[in-house]
């Protein structure tokens, strides 16, 4: 599993690191920061329309030749994108990178869920997502510093990080061929009110999260002007996510995952309130990064129940699943966003991203107690198959 966590980690640092270097991005491609800025929205706007049609063309394909293929695309794209001459290209790289990283954390996921025992499927999941917290922990504040000299040296790194984590995959991950069954079949749990509703769930939490990750150097500048400080804070941020992502990936195997996220959820939407009371009252120094890294470690720690509980949901559609699931994010990331602009565009101070998210929150938990409430009479490994039932190749 450690080559997959690799993978994640390369993505993770591609998802984080861009956002910080817009303005130089912009400076050497000759576009305004708002244009270079859209080359992170293509990137979600991409994965948000592709993952599922990748997932169900790709969903009989064999699971090891699937990460492969993905990941290669996905490094391809990078390189494209540290290369680009002229922003058109680095355009195109951003919808190439899409199109691989998209697919490539729908088929990890899926392979985890399909080769992992119930009663450990919560710690592997853990593992291998940790590589997404570790990027926010490490990759980033090292990707910044390299860019302090090039935008284009983070790119790089990624396909480096990427390429390494191919070959690991080729020589060591052993293949995992799923049942073959029709595609209608695996499309069928998608009928289901229910899945669609726990998808939303996971749009709600990357929403709330991103109304105020994506302008947390806004939230904190009273405090904390920015620079190497502001890298140094993100680097705490991510050791946050990293600890709830490791926490969480145990209790899912010991409660039920909906109790674990009901959990986080409630602690999510506590902290995000407590924070506005104590940002209005001027406490920003300390409370800010309370909050700040709170926010890190319920963020990190939704990831792992959210996605056990919509695989136990569709147990046989699981690639697909996830490359919704996917979908979902990459949605919430730009809902998050947009919502936090349209926010202060409207005159709101910095610290009012918390309440609107808040707000989310509230909708969000509400909306996972209905999920949770119609599954009620399923024990929580009800469908998901037993390891007899897959076939391996070796």
């Amino acid at each position: 599993m450690i080559w997959l966590a690799v993978a994640t980690f390369s993505t993770g640092i591609d998802g984080y690191v861009l956002a910080g270097l817009l303005p130089a991005i912009a400076d050497d491609l000759n576009v305004e920061p708002a244009l270079a800025g859209q080359l992170v929205s293509v990137f979600a706007l991409t994965s948000a329309l592709a993952g599922p049609v990748l997932g169900t063309v790709t969903s009989r394909w064999e699971r090891r030749g699937t990460i492969g293929s993905s990941l290669a695309v996905f490094v391809l794209g990078n390189l494209v994108v540290a290369l680009a001459p002229n922003y058109p290209i680095a355009v195109g790289g951003r919808v190439v990178a899409a199109l691989g990283g998209c697919l490539l954390n729908a088929a990890v996921t899926g392979y985890v869920i399909a080769l992992t025992p119930i009663r450990h499927r919560g710690k592997a999941l853990s593992f291998v997502l940790g590589g997404w917290m570790t990027a926010t922990a490490l990759g980033v504040p090292v990707g910044l510093a390299l860019g302090q000299s090039s935008w284009r040296f983070p790119l790089i790194l990624v396909s480096v990080v990427g390429t390494v984590a191919l070959v690991g995959i080729l020589l060591r991950l052993p293949h995992l061929h799923l049942p073959a069954g029709s595609l209608a079949d695996r499309l069928r749990p998608l009928r289901q009110p229910r899945l669609l509703a726990g998808l939303l769930v996971t749009t709600g939490i990357l929403c709330s999260s991103y109304t105020c990750f994506t302008y947390a150097t806004i939230i904190l500048s009273p405090a904390y002007p920015g620079g190497w400080v502001i890298i140094a804070i993100m680097f705490g941020y991510g050791v946050a996510s990293m600890l709830g992502n490791a926490v969480t990936g145990r209790l899912v195997d010991r409660f039920s995952a909906p109790r674990v996220l009901t959990v986080v959820l409630s602690g999510l939407l506590l902290n995000a309130l407590l924070g506005v009371f104590t940002f209005a009252v001027g406490a920003v120094a300390v409370a800010g990064l309370v909050w700040f890294f709170a926010a890190g470690i319920g963020n990190g720690g939704a990831a792992v129940p959210q996605q056990a509980r919509l695989a136990a949901l569709a147990p046989d559609s699981a690639a697909i699943v996830m490359a919704l699931n996917g979908s979902a994010i990459s949605l919430g990331l730009a809902l998050g966003g947009g919502l936090g602009g349209v926010t202060l565009a409207a005159g709101s101070p910095s610290y009012g991203l918390l309440g609107v998210a808040a707000v989310v929150l509230a909708i969000t938990l509400a909306l996972h107690v209905v999920v949770q409430r119609q599954g009620a009479g399923i024990s929580p490994g009800a469908g998901t198959g037993s390891r007899s039932e897959r076939r391996r190749s070796p």
